[in-house]
């Protein structure tokens, strides 16, 4: 039933998205210079490795390390970097992940493949065994202001009480994080 969820939602999101996404995708071209997307290594259900889509916020030059990771991460933004981050425009390409089943729309956000905290809490919790998602729990609970270990407690919650009503519930609370654009440090 889930993967039936994410086809159809995955689809209406690709047709609902389609010109913003065109539109994102031209600004990316013409204020900075290097690819529309920015294709990262993420880890997906039982930590295989994936290519992960996103529009590309930083510039071509930035470590591949996650943000926070960054001394001075604001100095590899680009200035349209901010707001596609700031709304989550960046991650609309990441629909063609869940249309091919590397992702799904609610669970756990994929990890960077050199996150190995993240990835050895998550695999011993067992959250290792879901697909990632385009949103999760930890998202709407807090997002960029919450420690690994905190994403994993929650990331381990949602395991186990997973269920479509629970999708649908996060859903409604990452709009609702979108439009008040919190926790977003970068």
């Amino acid at each position: 039933m889930k993967r039936l969820f994410d086809i159809v939602l995955g689809l209406v999101a690709a047709i609902v998205f389609f010109i913003p996404c065109v539109i994102v995708a031209v600004l990316v071209k013409v204020t900075s210079p290097g690819p529309v997307l920015f294709w990262s290594d993420r880890v997906g259900r039982d930590n295989r490795i994936f290519r992960m889509p996103k529009f590309r916020s930083m510039r071509n030059d930035t470590p591949n390390v996650a943000t926070h990771l960054l001394t001075q991460p604001e100095s590899y933004i680009t200035p349209l970097g901010r707001f596609i981050r700031k709304t989550s425009l960046d991650e609309l390409p990441q629909i063609w992940s869940i249309l091919v089943g590397e992702m799904s729309i609610v669970g756990p956000r994929p990890a960077l493949f050199n996150q190995d905290d993240l990835i050895a809490l998550r695999t011993e919790t067992g959250v290792h065994r879901l697909r990632p998602g385009l949103t999760g729990l930890a998202q709407v609970k807090g997002r960029d202001n919450l420690s690994v270990p905190e994403k994993v407690v929650l990331d381990a919650e949602y395991l186990r009480t997973q269920s479509l009503a629970l999708d649908v519930k996060i859903l409604f609370w990452t709009i609702r994080t979108i439009f008040s654009r919190g926790d977003i440090s970068h």
